[in-house]
Parts: C-alpha cells; structure tokens; sequence
C-alpha cells in the first residue's frame, strides 16, 4: 500500500512519461496480462492509455489490470493511468525507484 507522499511523488514521475502500454476495444485477456507483467518488470512505472474504442470504463481497466498483474493504480485521469510495481530484478541491480516515506 502507498502512501499518500509516496503516491504523489510517483504521479510527479510519471507526469513526463509518454504511454507504453495501449488498451484497445479488446477485452482484457492473457497476453495484455503478460505483456503488462514484462513491461512492469522492467520499467517499475508503466503510463498507458485507453483508447475512445474501449468497452468499458477506464477506473475499471486499471483496477483490472492491477489486480491481474499485482499492481498498484497510482493515477487515473481522462483516458490514461499509471501503474506501479516494485520490480526485484531491478532492485538487485540498483536501478529500482527509491521512494520517499
């Protein structure tokens, strides 16, 4: 669970971030899972967007998307989100985010 300190510094670093993850009028399925995993292994922070097409809502997609991957919604606003996952690989490397307390 973040903090309210720690969500808001995420939210700073993300606010330059372009989209790297597209979600299109598809429903969630096993490979979006996968590729967001992968993506979250290795970036830590993932923006994406939702495209106009999309079925459904886009506080629904996210919370989806987290719950799937093991995830925390950092940030919903219009059509996209931020999603945050400590990554362990990166932490062995030294390259993991440090956030505050």
């Amino acid at each position: 669970m973040l903090s309210s300190k720690q969500r808001a510094w995420l939210r700073s670093c993300a606010n330059t971030m372009e989209a790297s993850f597209h979600v299109g009028k598809e429903p969630w399925n096993q490979a979006m899972t996968d590729s967001l995993a992968e993506l979250l292994s290795t970036h830590e922070l993932v923006k994406a967007v939702v495209l106009k097409s999309a079925a459904e809502a886009v506080r629904t997609i996210a919370v989806q998307a987290a719950q799937t991957v093991g995830a925390e919604v950092v940030q919903v606003i219009g059509r996209r989100f931020v999603l945050y996952k400590p990554s362990e690989k990166l932490a062995r490397l030294g390259k993991s985010l440090l956030l505050p307390l």
